[in-house]
């Protein structure tokens, strides 16, 4: 794993400063909105990775004064993510920050609630750039895909597959429609053919479990049963990695017999890790994340204007900058007033130390 991977952030809570030093502190705004709400939406309830987030935003708007809720459900649909949109348009939200389950299904809800006024912001996972105003994101797909091959690389070294062989790979995740787990796919494949052309994707239609943790195992144990040799599995998803990695235990095979990475929070992985079912995983912080995507959404709630290539000081963060669109697709819609803000840093964990982390 490239030494840039491989830092360990010291502190994963909101109080990080994280992002540029020496910028200076915007003033709050001089007639600030009283009670301003925010509605931040998860793709699911109940999964660490977003708990998590929400956590992070609700630390930042109690220190700073606005008011943010968490809104989700425990089925991952659009249907279900359309309806708290339009509910939130109904009860007066000032904003709205979703982590879309689907990259154009919530454009027209979207696209309603900017037209009542709503400040609408996406996180880790996007819809069309013009149904929304800016995008806080984990990284760039090409980073994000290097890092999760990188990962089964470095795994696959330590119990001694070579990984210029012919190994035989698949990738494990939600559903193709998501934009972010579908765009590092995207990436990996492509970093995989570059580097590792002699790999076998032994089921290039992928395989999905919807978000749904009893069926990423069943998924799980389904790839197992399928492909008895298989050498990798890569779930890019925060759920299906320990689906996965629990359909391996209950099959009885450990980090020796197949190698299984991905992306999910620290305290989700960590017992499968001590019972030597995985070898090392990654994620962001996300705690971060949720405070930046809520921050900004507050941020033109209350009034103030944002473009691409200005610098947004968040208060305990520190600062970020907004670029264009085509930092994460270079086909993609390109306004002064639609953008992405990119986290600056990644985290791989390991036995030796994912006690370091508590998230």
């Amino acid at each position: 794993m490239k030494k840039l991977l491989t830092i360990a952030m010291a502190s994963l809570a909101v109080g990080t400063m994280a992002f540029a030093n020496g910028s200076k502190d915007q003033t709050a705004p001089s007639e600030k909105k009283d009670n301003v709400l925010v509605v931040f939406i998860p793709k699911i309830s109940g999964n660490a990775f977003f708990e998590v987030a929400n956590e992070g935003a609700q630390a930042l708007a109690e220190k700073i004064g606005f008011t943010v809720k968490y809104d989700g459900s425990p089925d991952a649909s659009v249907a279900n993510q359309v309806n708290i949109i339009n509910n939130a348009i109904q009860q007066g939200a000032d904003g709205i920050v979703v982590s879309a389950l689907d990259a154009t299904g919530l454009d027209d809800a979207l696209k309603r609630a900017r037209a009542a006024g709503l400040a609408v912001m996406t996180w880790d996972s996007d819809v069309s750039a013009d149904a929304r105003m800016f995008m806080t994101s984990q990284g760039t797909p090409e980073i994000l895909g290097k890092m999760l091959v990188d990962m089964g690389v470095d795994s696959l070294k330590e119990r001694g597959k070579d990984p210029s062989s012919a190994i035989k790979y698949c990738w494990h995740y939600s559903q193709a429609t998501v934009t972010d787990q579908n765009s590092w796919r995207v990436a990996g494949e492509k970093y995989i053919r570059e580097n590792y052309p002699n790999w076998v994707n032994v089921a290039p239609d992928n395989y999905y479990s919807e978000q749904d943790a009893e069926k990423a195992i069943t998924v799980g144990e389904a790839v197992l049963s399928a492909h008895k040799d298989i050498d990798l599995i890569i779930c890019n998803d925060s759920t299906a990695l320990p689906g996965q990695l629990q359909a391996a235990q209950n099959l009885g095979l450990t980090e020796d017999d197949v190698t299984i990475t991905g992306f999910a929070t620290p305290n989700a992985i960590k017992d499968y890790c001590r019972a030597g079912i995985t070898k090392r995983w990654g994620l962001w912080d996300v705690k971060i994340q949720g405070g930046i995507a809520c921050y900004l959404a507050y941020w033109a709630a209350t009034g103030h204007t944002m473009k691409v290539g200005d610098e947004i000081f968040v208060p305990t963060i520190g600062t970020v900058k907004i670029s264009p669109n085509t930092v994460l697709d270079p086909n993609a819609y390109t306004a002064d007033d639609s953008g992405v803000v990119l986290l600056p840093q990644r985290a791989v964990f390991t036995k030796e130390n994912m006690d370091n982390y508590n998230f």
